[in-house]
């Protein structure tokens, strides 16, 4: 019962609050023991089982008897997501127009790509509401709430327009408004690295990290995410992290942006393509024709050649990065990983050889974890924020009881 001095209007609030801190907690581990969210969150048990009694009504979880037993007693039962709620993820490039559905706990339920050619706003809101409606029909027994977008581009927080995309030539489309008109639902938009580091934080390469330093290599260029004090760092207006436009050789070629010698320009995936042969490849198949080609070269072959001058440019970044920034880990996603991953022991040990010795020294560089579904995890954590905030504004669930246990 509230007390003299809490009004139901209060109570509400702390209840909506905790059912937020519980179904956050079981999506960020993928499953949680009551017992663990009883120490996680510092509520009693009765607390707890309310909460999950609620959550189960509603569809978002379930609760097993399988759990691993760690003292005496009966096991504490394992609370873990249903795919009964959903959100839709899109990520357009350059050549594709990547859609999914993702439940809790950052599974895709289904993934569908469409291919191409520099899509206009109005296609990618075209092919979106085809291609949601279609695999949200696939799905009939579940339902999708929002929609989370990652763009290649800047993007205002405010109110998701894409400021800027410079190599989809976007400048100004207000695209989370128009995508929430055809899609009739809640749509957030923000730029597709920070998303990526947004994913790789809560289930990959950046998990129990601190302070994280993302680097994406897509189609479209490079782009940062950066993470201080395990939160994301969206900046003023959420243009944060665009690293790809740090100028590292300022008489170099010409950017997509107007501006001269940037990251992005000179550390190309073009390039590393062309160098293996291909015309077009996904991340995982450069990487492997990378690897191939590095392993039957000499070390002045041409494709190690492009592998070193590649780095050569991106430890210029990294540099200045790690100088101004002192993360506890950066991590490369996309064909920055590719390129990671192809350059050998001996380049990757002198990527930070010109940095501060004492800002270097424990900076750990790692590949993304996620590989290709990095950019659509994250535009889908996205989605979910608004929805985790408040779970029980949804039906309850009518397959199953609606008494908390």
């Amino acid at each position: 019962m509230p007390n003299a001095r809490t009004t139901p209007l209060d109570a509400n609030a702390v209840r909506r609050r905790n059912l937020s801190s519980v179904l956050d907690l079981v999506h960020r581990r993928r499953g949680v023991t009551r017992a663990d969210l009883t120490r996680a969150l510092g509520l009693n048990r009765s607390t707890i089982g309310d909460l999950v009694g609620v959550l189960v009504a509603h569809g978002w979880v379930d609760e097993r008897d399988d759990a691993r037993r760690s003292g005496v007693g009966r096991p504490s039962p394992l609370v873990v997501t249903r795919s009964r709620w959903l959100v839709a993820a899109i990520n357009p490039e350059l050549d594709v127009i990547d859609i999914a559905l993702v439940s809790l706990g950052g599974e895709i339920v289904e993934r569908r790509r469409t291919p191409a050619d520099r899509p206009s706003a109005d296609e990618v809101v075209a092919v979106a509401a085809r291609v949601v409606a279609e695999l949200a029909a696939a799905h009939p027994d579940a339902r999708v709430l929002a929609v989370g977008v990652a763009v290649p581009g800047l993007v205002r927080r405010g109110d998701g327009c894409v400021r800027l995309a410079p190599r989809l030539g976007w400048r100004d489309e207000p695209l989370a408004s128009a995508l929430s008109s055809a899609l009739g639902m809640p749509v957030a938009v923000a730029n597709d690295a920070h998303l990526g580091s947004r994913a790789e934080l809560t289930f990959g390469a950046g998990q129990g990290a601190a302070s994280v330093l993302y680097l994406n290599g897509g189609a479209s260029g490079i782009g940062g995410g950066l993470v201080i004090g395990g939160r994301p760092v969206e900046g003023a207006a959420g243009y944060a992290g665009e690293i790809g436009h740090v100028s590292v050789d300022p008489h170099g070629i010409a950017c997509a942006c107007g501006a001269h010698g940037c990251l992005e320009a000179l550390v190309r995936r073009g390039t590393l393509t062309a160098a293996v042969g291909l015309t077009q490849a996904d991340d995982d198949e450069l990487d492997a024709a990378l690897q191939r080609a590095v392993a039957a070269e000499a070390a002045d072959g041409p494709v190690r050649t492009v592998v070193r001058e590649q780095l050569g440019w991106l430890a210029i970044a990294l540099r200045s990065a790690v100088n101004l920034l002192n993360p506890e880990r950066i991590v490369l996603g996309g064909y920055l990983a590719a390129l990671w991953a192809a350059a050998g022991d001996d380049l990757r040990q002198s990527v930070l050889a010109d940095a501060l010795s004492v800002t270097a020294t424990d900076v750990r560089i790692e590949v993304a974890a996620l590989g290709a579904q990095r950019l659509l995890m994250g535009a889908a954590e996205l989605a979910w924020d608004g929805i985790i905030a408040d779970p029980t504004d949804v039906p309850l669930d009518s397959t199953v009881s609606t008494t908390a246990s």
